[in-house]
């Protein structure tokens, strides 16, 4: 096969990641908490191709002899943008935003000895106690248990009045008699390294190939300030909608072009096989 039809090939396989990327974040314009991705591209291996066998015929040249060929790009790594999104005041005692950057919500895994999940959504709900009509579980909204600093589920009165959030995540509810009670305290992360950070759908986050690296959780957790919990906000997505669309056009000039390549070597080949000596 003709060498450019071999890097425009490869190179148009590693554009359709980039896309499907930019159609991620599209669509997750409006998901609470969303931290978009960024894509990073390297070039491949050059080879070097010796079309000038005489080198003396090149007497007085500047730049090396031959031509440097490259074999495209591929998709070096996609970046987690970890930006503020925009807040919205929702005036919901449980909807709760953060405004310290890199901190995370953690909630508790599916199963005993899970992965631990992190995420920005803190659009909370309270789900009944099966086994306790008296008490109520602080979930997010697909039903997965909000974590207390302590590790385990935070639990809420069923005959509350009212729920005060603190800004360092502390849950204090007041009944009706006016009683107010420390319910607990919810568990925020420091992230240093978001980067290692594995996307598992749902919005939720986790380090799932530390050990491969040789890094525990202390490598990669910080020390989380005040938190900056803000109770009746929520974080919107940090989707650039406008900046997003701008990198989709680009990337489809860049496809086009690539497909434009295959289609010029294409002719040129059969210019060459219908030659007639």
């Amino acid at each position: 096969m003709n060498q450019s039809m071999i890097t425009a090939s490869v190179t148009m396989g590693q554009l359709q990641k980039k896309l499907d990327t930019i159609s991620n974040n599209v669509a997750n314009v409006n998901t609470t908490g969303y931290k978009r991705r960024d894509v990073q591209f390297q070039d491949l291996l050059f080879q070097q191709l010796n079309n000038q066998v005489v080198g003396t015929q090149e007497t007085g040249r500047n730049t090396p002899l031959g031509i440097r060929i490259g074999s495209g790009a591929r998709v070096s790594q996609t970046n987690v943008r970890m930006e503020q999104g925009a807040l919205m005041q929702t005036g919901r005692a449980l909807d709760l935003a953060i405004s310290e950057q890199g901190a995370f919500f953690e909630v508790l895994p599916t199963e005993a000895g899970g992965e631990r999940r992190f995420s920005r959504d803190g659009a909370f709900y309270l789900t009944p106690n099966a086994t306790n009509n008296d008490e109520l579980f602080l979930v997010t909204g697909d039903g997965d248990y909000v974590m207390s600093s302590t590790g385990g589920r935070i639990t809420i009165p069923a005959n509350y009045k009212s729920i005060l959030v603190t800004d360092n995540g502390r849950i204090d509810v007041f009944l009706h008699d006016d009683t107010q009670l420390n319910v607990g305290q919810l568990q925020l992360v420091k992230i240093t390294k978001p980067q290692l950070l594995q996307n598992n759908g749902d919005n939720f986050f986790s380090f799932p190939n530390l050990d491969d690296l040789g890094l525990t959780f202390a490598d990669v957790f910080g020390i989380v300030g005040n938190g900056g919990i803000i109770q009746g906000t929520l974080e919107s997505s940090n989707v650039d909608l406008g900046k997003e669309l701008s990198e989709l056009i680009l990337a489809q000039r860049a496809y086009q072009f690539n497909t434009r390549s295959i289609s010029m070597a294409d002719q040129m080949m059969g210019l060459v096989n219908n030659i007639r000596g």
